[in-house]
């Protein structure tokens, strides 16, 4: 504060007005004689602050203290014990792994089960609010040394409060998974309850969509436990460690008489090739950390944000060598990965159940910093015909990158879908429905490059020109095609050319014919009849990418006024 006083005003009184304003308005004040620049006077206001002093806790806060150190501490100690012997960590230390010393923000229904006669430290699982990689999200874990990490009363209503208020926040779901299920001695609590275990499923289902749920499993996870893995947008399995089932061994051998063991029945590896229900497989604890972590980078808190971007990098290896990882000959092999390295920002590519469904590619990619879902037919596998669980892996993909605001990016070299009695009892008809129902309704921006070949409904469940992307570009070697020359061949003219009796003739007619068809198809044409928009020399494919996204970032794309669709 400033003061100024009239210029007969002496020291003494200066002095005696700046005491008066400081301790009357409690700041510091200084006062000014007449039209003098340096005050004549100065006085600091009083200090407000609280002298440092040392207190002792009172008994009531100690006892509470060491009340909070014994649900801390977990079930018994002999199941600790066993915990190390199985490769995994308490699940205290497990939080301490993930969110660090000052990570885990607060705890809910710590007290849960607190009178309990038994000893059930937090009812045997966690829950609360952790920053994680720098976002917020809600978690839970269970307490192995705790029955088993079974879910009973108290557990249930922490994860169902943990669920709903995720709800509200819009902030992204961890399950640290580590259970056997539902307690069964104490089911008439939890089981079949409005607000039982059962709404689990239901919030699950509200939660899809609206923000990311990502699950990890860390031990055998039986019956109603396996459903939240199954249930979450992305699920980890640890090797050797993590398994899910509907039904242990034990119950399988007394319902079906099969003679089982846990791995064989539910594990990693099945889940992660068989099955599909595993989207990462770690190799321990520490790995599934850094899984998380890097996918965490390609997604947004919550559907009404966008994904983060980052500073772009140069791809691992220079787009200039796309051209010759492609081969001339439409049935020749190759590994796509070699054009994804190549438009890709360099290490970005992560992909997602690589070991299922292996004849398409689904992962997230970053094109000069933005993240991109990319779905990618594999020639190298199947020649990158479309297979049952290739489609139903795509499909699923598709839907969660359109949930998540992510632009989807398809790179198509494929036969079409694949044909035979075997595929058709794997329901190739209706998992292939979904892949083009899941194209169709998707509203994110969407690229289409057609790489080599695209025949048959390949082309329409890779997003080609009917499918509503926002461009449909082609390399040079590009082929689009109701089917590829030799099956065309062999289905229009087999009577004409089994008609010629001298074999050279034969296969000089043929070759005539193949040549004509494939200038037919050739994307040349295609573009010609402005069936696609251009046709890029392969070095300039990143570059056309990076400017089609940025352009087409703001796109919205109007929807049918309905519930939602009858297909998945």
């Amino acid at each position: 504060m400033k003061v100024r006083i009239g210029a007969n005003a002496t020291a003494e009184e200066a002095e005696a007005v700046a005491a008066a304003l400081a301790e009357h308005y409690r700041d510091d004040v200084e006062v000014f004689v007449g039209e003098s620049d340096a005050p004549a006077a100065t006085r600091d206001g009083p200090d407000e602050s609280e002298p440092e002093q040392e207190y002792e806790p009172t008994e009531r806060e100690d006892d509470l203290w060491d009340e909070i150190e014994e649900i801390l501490d977990g079930g018994p100690e002999k199941y600790k014990e066993r915990l190390s012997e199985q490769g995994k960590l308490f699940v205290r230390d497990r939080l301490d792994l993930w969110f660090g010393e000052d990570g885990l923000k607060f705890e809910d229904g710590r007290f849960a089960e607190w009178d309990s006669d038994d000893q059930l430290p937090a009812d045997g699982l966690i829950t609360g609010a952790a920053e994680f990689e720098g976002r917020d999200l809600h978690f839970m874990a269970n307490d192995f040394t705790v029955k088993a990490g079974s879910m009973a009363e108290k557990g249930v209503e922490k994860f169902l409060r943990m669920q709903q208020r995720a709800l509200k926040t819009g902030k992204p779901v961890l399950y640290l998974m580590d259970s056997s299920g539902g307690r069964i001695d104490q089911q008439s609590g939890f089981f079949a309850n409005r607000e039982g275990i059962g709404k689990y499923y239901y919030n699950h289902s509200q939660l899809s969509g609206r923000v990311p749920q990502i699950c990890v499993l860390y031990g055998p996870c039986i019956a109603g436990a396996a459903y939240t893995p199954v249930f979450a947008d992305f699920t980890v399995m640890v090797e050797g460690m993590s398994a899910m089932a509907i039904a242990s061994p034990r119950m399988v051998q007394m319902v079906t008489g099969e003679d089982i063991d846990m791995q064989e029945l539910g594990g990693a590896r099945m889940h992660a090739e068989e099955s599909g229900s595993a989207d990462l497989v770690a190799t321990d604890e520490e790995h599934a950390r850094e899984l998380v972590a890097q996918l965490t980078s390609y997604l947004p808190n919550n559907s009404d944000e966008k994904p983060p971007q980052t500073d772009g990098t140069p791809p691992a290896k220079s787009p200039k060598g796309i051209d010759a990882v492609i081969p001339d000959a439409p049935n020749r092999a190759y590994d796509m990965h070699d054009v994804i390295e190549r438009v890709v920002d360099s290490g970005s590519f992560f992909e997602l159940k690589a070991s299922y469904g292996k004849e398409i590619l689904t992962g997230f990619g970053r094109v000069d910093g933005r993240p991109v879902g990319i779905v990618a037919n594999q020639p190298d596998e199947r020649a990158g015909a479309i297979f049952p669980d290739a489609a139903e892996k795509a499909a699923e993909f598709v839907w969660t990158c359109d949930a998540y605001n992510i632009p989807l990016l398809y790179l198509a070299d494929t036969p079409g879908f694949m044909a035979g009695s075997g595929v058709e009892k794997d329901a190739i008809l209706e998992k292939g429905k979904k892949m083009i129902y899941a194209t169709s309704a998707a509203t994110v921006p969407k690229q289409c490059v057609v790489v080599r070949k695209a025949y048959g409904a390949g082309i329409y469940a890779m997003s080609g020109p009917a499918y509503d992307p926002e461009s449909t570009i082609a390399l040079p070697s590009g082929e689009i095609a109701i089917m590829g020359p030799e099956a065309a061949i062999n289905a229009v003219y087999a009577n004409k050319l089994n008609d010629i009796d001298d074999p050279e003739e034969r296969k000089r007619r043929e070759q005539e014919l193949r040549e004509e068809y494939r200038e037919d198809i050739d994307v040349h044409r295609m573009a010609s009849d402005v069936v696609i928009d251009d046709i890029v020399p392969p070095s300039t494919l990143r570059d056309e990418l990076t400017n089609r996204f940025d352009f087409y970032e703001t796109v919205e794309k109007d929807i049918p006024d309905k519930k939602h669709g009858t297909i998945i």
